[in-house]
Formats: structure tokens, C-alpha cells, sequence
């Protein structure tokens, strides 16, 4: 790659901010999934629901303290189970966000959900408490499949958790897992149209990693678990864009797709590389206080976690400044992955940095990405999607510092 050019000069236009979100995580699940890295946690004898909403509340109050007055646009409850949780606990928990921020009107409050943990009493219990719109947690529309991967529901108790979710709220989407063991194309065809058949508006498609830490590493390692090569998982991804293309779902980010104006607003908090706060056992967030970009992280256990917010009014563990170096590698790793890409303007703003011009014209010529003058954006396209990371490196190794008039 060429070296970095000398600074040049700028006009940067005013460019949309993506809003200010908050994400709430609950730790509990009725079964560990086997795929599974996510912070979610067994407990056979239940939890004390009251206080942990009131570690909740105390948190968010430590948090409003610290970084200041906000217009809420986006609230996440993910997890582990979020529907584990009482109705009450989710109402007073968005109360008290309102309370200690103010929800913007139209605000987008997303509850994810199991499908075995649904139940039509429930679901109206959480719309009437403040959710909007829900994220069903399908995975497959194959029983055997999902008893391979530690799913507690069947087949037909998603489509039942999917009647049940449209009489309740107006948004809703679910999420499937691709490239599982043993799929081919042609499998993958036929359980996706029966998704698509499904009318869907928003469609979260995952293809299948091995995460550290997990059962499934344990028995890959161990030469018990296949999954397709990269070539084949490739094959999977360019089936998923085409079918749901198709259907009218095109991919708005690498893994996520939408009817026009049905997308995850708090999701495009993150890739448009919003600001966010983090709640709960195990959250990250990326806040601004002081004029100071922070990433904090809390404690991931979640008794650990509330004796300490019982004691301290928080469970942060880490708090960490944000270089305007480390801005823009994150900035960049999370804008590519969005169809509408990244956008330039902000990225030297914020940042203070542009790619090098070469290495952009570079990458265009091989295809895998393209620049929008009018937008002023660049963006990932044909196998750049599927080598994004590579994309990324090249791209952050050639920045270079601009120079504003």
C-alpha cells in the first residue's frame, strides 16, 4: 500500500449524528446454547427480580450522572432472555430511562425474545409496558437442527411465537442461523423461502462461527462438529443476498435486511458509530462525557454485578479514553458493513482522518468496494462484503490526517 499522503484540505459538510441509544442486557436464559458467547446465564433457582431492577434503575442514574442530558432515541432490552423478565421490570426500567434522559418521541424499544419463552399474556404485558417492536430468536425452521443447537423451542412454536408477536406489536423481526452443520445451498434455499414466505419485514441472517469459549469450539477441536469450509459459507452468504433481494429484504448491514424504513434504528446507532449506553451485567457502551469519548464495560457476572451497584451505584469495570486513532479503525470497521457505507465527512470530523486517495482508487479497481462522490461515502461491494476485515486494514493503515480550512 502507498505511503501516507501529506494533510490536505477538507469542507466537510454537516452530516445527520445517528442519535444517542441505550442498550439494556439481561443475563438469564432458561438453557445455554451450545453456539453461544453471548454474556447469558442458568439459574435453576431464579433470580431476586426486584433487586436486581433496582441495581438497574441505580445504574442508570450513575450513568445520566456522569455523561449528562440526552434525547433517548433507541432503547435495546438484549441478553440472555430479556422475556424472562417480568412485564414490571421492563416497564419500570423504560420509565426510568424516560425519567433520567427523556425518550424522543416515536422513540424505537426493542425486546428481544425465545420463542419457548412466549406466551400471548406475556407479549401484551410487555407492549402495554412500553415495547414497540420485537427480535424473535428462530434461529432454524428445522427441529433437528434446532435441538442441535440447544434451542428449547420447535419449529412450530416459532410460528406461533410469530402470530403471537404480530398481534402485539407493530415492528418485528427474527433471526436465523446459516452455514450449521452439514447444510448445503440447496437447504438453505428452501428453509429461507419458507422464511420469506413468512412476510417478514426484518430479517437477521448469521452465519454460523466457532466463538472461543464454547461448546461448539470444545467439540470442533475435539473433530465432532463440521461446518462448511469458507468457500461453501460463501456460496451460503451470496444465496442470502440474492433470495432476499428477491423478496424485496435487501441487506441494509452484512448480516441484517429490511423492507425500506423497517431497519433496526438502534442497530444503526452502532454501525453509523453512534453514542450508547450500557446497562446491566456484561454491557458495553460508547459515551461521551466531558468532550471525552469513553468505552466502558461492566462486570459480567451478574451477582457479582449487582453487589457492586448496590455498593458503588454501578457495575463498570472499565472505562477507557478513545483515541481519535481508535475512533476511526472502529469507525471504519463499523460503517463498512453497512450498505450505505461509511460516511468520509463524519469519519474526518470526528476523527480528523480520510483514507489515502490510492488506496481507495486501488481497492475500487479490485472490485470489492465503490465510492459514492454524491453521498460522499464509500462502501463494501461483490466479495468485499465477505472480506471485510482485510478491507478494514488496508484502509486504516493508509489513513492520513486532514486538514480543515
Amino acid at each position: 500500500m502507498p505511503s501516507p499522503a501529506p494533510p490536505e484540505a477538507l469542507t466537510v459538510s454537516d452530516s445527520s449524528e445517528p442519535g444517542f441509544a441505550v442498550y439494556v442486557h439481561w443475563p438469564f436464559c432458561a438453557q445455554k446454547c451450545p453456539y453461544c458467547d453471548f454474556n447469558s446465564h442458568v439459574r435453576s433457582d431464579g433470580w431476586d427480580e426486584k433487586r436486581f431492577l433496582a441495581a438497574y434503575l441505580r445504574e442508570l442514574d450513575h450513568t445520566a450522572a456522569q455523561i449528562g442530558s440526552r434525547s433517548v432515541a433507541s432503547v435495546f432490552f438484549g441478553g440472555g432472555t430479556p422475556s424472562l423478565m417480568q412485564p414490571q421490570t421492563l416497564g419500570a426500567i423504560i420509565e426510568h430511562i424516560d425519567h433520567v434522559w427523556g425518550l424522543a418521541s416515536g422513540a424505537e424499544i426493542t425486546l428481544e425474545a425465545n420463542p419457548g419463552s412466549v406466551d400471548a399474556g406475556r407479549f401484551s404485558g410487555y407492549r402495554s409496558a412500553g415495547a414497540n417492536r420485537v427480535s424473535l430468536g428462530f434461529q432454524s425452521l428445522r427441529d433437528p437442527d434446532l435441538k442441535r443447537l440447544g434451542r428449547i423451542h420447535t419449529s412450530r412454536e416459532a410460528l406461533a411465537a410469530l402470530d403471537i408477536a404480530r398481534a402485539n406489536f407493530e415492528r418485528i423481526s427474527f433471526d436465523l442461523i446459516y452455514a450449521r452443520p452439514q447444510q448445503t445451498c440447496d437447504d438453505w434455499r428452501t428453509e429461507l423461502s419458507e422464511a420469506l414466505a413468512l412476510g417478514p419485514t426484518h430479517l437477521s441472517l448469521y452465519q454460523l462461527t466457532i466463538e472461543p469459549g464454547t461448546a461448539y469450539e470444545k467439540l470442533y477441536n475435539a473433530g465432532k462438529l463440521s461446518v462448511p469450509p469458507a468457500e461453501a459459507a460463501s456460496d451460503l452468504f451470496e444465496l442470502t443476498q440474492e433470495l432476499t433481494e428477491a423478496a424485496g429484504l435487501a441487506a441494509y448491514e452484512t448480516s441484517n435486511h429490511a423492507n425500506p424504513g423497517e431497519e433496526s434504528r438502534h442497530n444503526l446507532v452502532y454501525w453509523r458509530y453512534g453514542e450508547y449506553a450500557g446497562i446491566g451485567p456484561g454491557a458495553h457502551g460508547r459515551v461521551l462525557s466531558n468532550g471525552e469519548r469513553l468505552a466502558t464495560a461492566t462486570e459480567r457476572h451478574p451477582e457479582t454485578w449487582l453487589a457492586q451497584v448496590e455498593a458503588s451505584n454501578h457495575g463498570v469495570i472499565t472505562q477507557e479514553s478513545i483515541s481519535d486513532a481508535e475512533a476511526a479503525d472502529e469507525m471504519l470497521m463499523m460503517g463498512l458493513r453497512l450498505t450505505e457505507g461509511l460516511d468520509l465527512a463524519r469519519l474526518a470530523r470526528i476523527c480528523g482522518v480520510r483514507p489515502n486517495p490510492e488506496t481507495l482508487r486501488q481497492l475500487i479497481g479490485l472490485g470489492v468496494i465503490e465510492r459514492d462522490e454524491n453521498a460522499g461515502r464509500v462502501r463494501a461491494v461483490g466479495r468485499g462484503r465477505f472480506i471485510l476485515n482485510e478491507i478494514v486494514l488496508h484502509l486504516s493503515r493508509s489513513f492520513v490526517p486532514v486538514r480543515f480550512p
